[in-house]
Parts: C-alpha cells; structure tokens; sequence
C-alpha cells in the first residue's frame, strides 16, 4: 500500500521549497496525497478492507491537519500547493 522509494523522491523534488528538504509541510502533503490516491485505488477492488480503510482515515486527517497549518502560516503557498496537488476541487 506504500509508495516505492523512486516515487517517493520523486515526489519529494517535485514540491521541496529547497535542496534537501524533506519536512516541509509542502513536501508531507504532497507525500500524503500520493499514499491516498494509492489506497484509494486499492479499495476499489478490495472494498471490505476496513483494517487499511483506518490507516487511510489517518492519513485524510493528517494531510487535513497540514493543510490548516500551512493556510494559517502561509496564505500564497497554501493556494500554490492545492492548485498543485488538485486539491479543493
């Protein structure tokens, strides 16, 4: 249900503000929002999985709780990230 290493630092260059960052909430979320989008697909073909369906709630709320962080913070880099991501439809 993880992602592999290669999309991770994929993920990672593609929305670090700076070389090497690794812990910017812009990093984490994007992080997140791929971990997500992998369960989400999973659930389609396994949708009695309640065990992993907990671990996915988790996530939702930690991205959530991430996500009132940076706006609180950060206005600009708050609408730059969902714009990004395709979040807020």
């Amino acid at each position: 249900m993880s992602i592999t290493a290669e999309r991770k630092t994929e993920v990672i260059t593609d929305n670090a503000r700076a070389k090497g960052d690794t812990g910017s909430p812009e990093v984490q979320v994007a992080i997140l929002t791929d971990r997500i989008n992998t369960l989400t697909a999973h659930f389609k073909a396994h949708h009695k999985d309640n065990h992993s369906r907990r671990g996915l709630l988790m996530m939702v709320n930690k991205r959530r709780s991430l996500l009132d962080y940076l706006k609180k913070k950060d206005e600009g880099r708050y609408q730059a990230l969902i714009a990004k991501l395709g979040l807020r439809k």
